[in-house]
């Protein structure tokens, strides 16, 4: 998310001045094409996700999916190339989004439910808002190109995070093993006391 902070504000301009047919108008409907695809993908999926175990997997897909919008941006030529790249930047998102908030929620502390959303939403806009303002610096003094792909990098790193996750909840998967046979063999040993 603070990776995509960086071309938020510029996007537009990208659209307008790089894009063979780049108007405004072309901009904002660009932006609709994302939010329409993304609203589309993510209701269905995300009930699909609720009754499957495989969020981490999805996840992982979707995320995989956002870390290359950004390179494709230094491909395309015309405003078609960008309503395709935003097609697939909200089947991505509709991907990633709900596992995502899935995830989140299963490990929220209760009691404290509130304050950990307010926290993440805090952490994403502050990450948004610092590299919105760099991302315009960025794009004025390296150009498109290389702006688009710190994204990218940004938004590996990300990614590459997400398999540390899968060896927490392996290891978690192993503790809360063991932690049932240990429980197993106290409730044996006390009714064998019996």
């Amino acid at each position: 998310m603070t990776g995509f902070g960086l071309i938020a504000p510029i996007l537009a301009i990208f659209i307008k001045e790089d894009m063979q047919g780049g108007t405004i108008f072309a901009a904002g409907f660009a932006t609709t094409v994302f939010i329409v695809a993304k609203s589309a993908i993510q209701l269905p999926f995300s009930r699909y996700v609720d009754k499957h175990d495989d969020k981490l997997k999805w996840l992982k897909i979707g995320t995989f999916g956002l870390c290359l919008v950004p390179i494709l941006y230094i491909f395309a030529k015309t405003v078609n190339h960008i309503y395709v790249i935003e097609t697939f930047h909200g089947i991505a998102s509709g991907l990633a989004f709900p596992t995502f908030l899935g995830i989140w929620s299963m490990h929220l502390d209760k009691g404290h439910e509130s304050f950990e959303w307010s926290l993440y939403s805090t952490l994403v806009g502050a990450g948004a808002a610092a590299t919105a303002a760099i991302g315009g610096i960025l794009a004025q003094y390296i150009g498109f190109n290389l702006t688009f792909l710190l994204v990218a990098g940004f938004s590996f790193v990300g990614f590459f995070m997400l398999f540390g996750l899968e060896k927490k909840k392996e290891k978690s998967a192993k503790i809360s093993s063991s932690q049932y046979l240990i429980k197993k063999k106290i409730l044996n040993q006390h009714n064998r006391g019996r």
